[in-house]
């Protein structure tokens, strides 16, 4: 019996961190800061949004230099801009994500995203990668009023997608996405190959997935 494979988006279907990075530093930039951060260095901190990045940022100026005041939510705005203008310019799928997805998908399995990326932004994304058309569901950060890890968007996408929470399961490669599984009362599979590598077994999942070829058969053995 078929089930939904819910995934998040950000450093789990694709790595972003590259033009994530590229939008904080253009708002850095923009402040005479110059590149604050590195795009590879950097990348895990870039899968944790977007103000975790300026915040990263700003801890790295000049001890002498002020930012003024509403200068993080100005600059969130801002990046947000710059994202959505370059938004998969250095953006890649990971390996055998579209190979795994076409095989859960012909295994009658319904599949979606809950990311907390903007909605829009989100869909922008998985359209550029060619990937939308396989997800039933997306629920982005902004399309409910609560984000993950409160369970309601993960709940709300596996009802987009057509499927039942007790019939499915998260992969995803976060803390946040360790919550989220854990609130809705589902398995979670954490990616590997993230920038936290193996050290993400620290959040004790369920599975560990340490290449989207695993994926097909972890779907079949927790959702027989």
């Amino acid at each position: 019996m078929a089930g939904t494979v819910v995934f998040d988006l950000d450093g789990t279907l694709a790595d972003t961190s590259g033009d994530l990075v590229a939008a904080a530093n253009a708002c850095f930039r923009a402040r005479g800061l110059g590149d604050l951060l590195d795009p590879v260095e950097d990348a895990l901190i870039a899968f944790h949004g977007g103000r975790a990045m300026l915040r990263a940022g700003y801890g790295r100026m000049d001890g002498e230099m002020l930012l003024p005041p509403g200068a993080e939510d100005e600059d969130f705005d801002r990046l947000l801009e710059h994202y959505g203008a370059a938004i998969a310019v250095h953006t890649r799928l990971y390996p055998g994500v579209e190979d795994a997805l076409d095989q859960l998908a012909r295994a009658g399995h319904r599949l979606a995203v809950c990311t907390n990326k903007p909605e829009a932004l989100a869909e922008t994304l998985l359209r550029e990668l060619g990937v939308r058309d396989l997800f039933g569901g997306m629920i982005g950060a902004d399309t409910l009023p609560v984000r993950k890890p409160d369970p309601r968007p993960y709940q709300a996408a596996v009802k987009a997608a057509g499927g039942e929470v007790a019939r499915s399961f998260l992969v995803g490669d976060t803390e946040t996405d360790r919550k989220t599984a854990a609130a809705a009362g589902v398995k979670v599979a954490l990616i590997s190959f993230g920038p936290e590598g193996e050290a993400i077994s620290r959040l004790a999942p369920e599975a560990l997935l340490g290449h989207f070829d695993e994926l097909p058969d972890l779907a079949r053995d927790w959702l027989a």
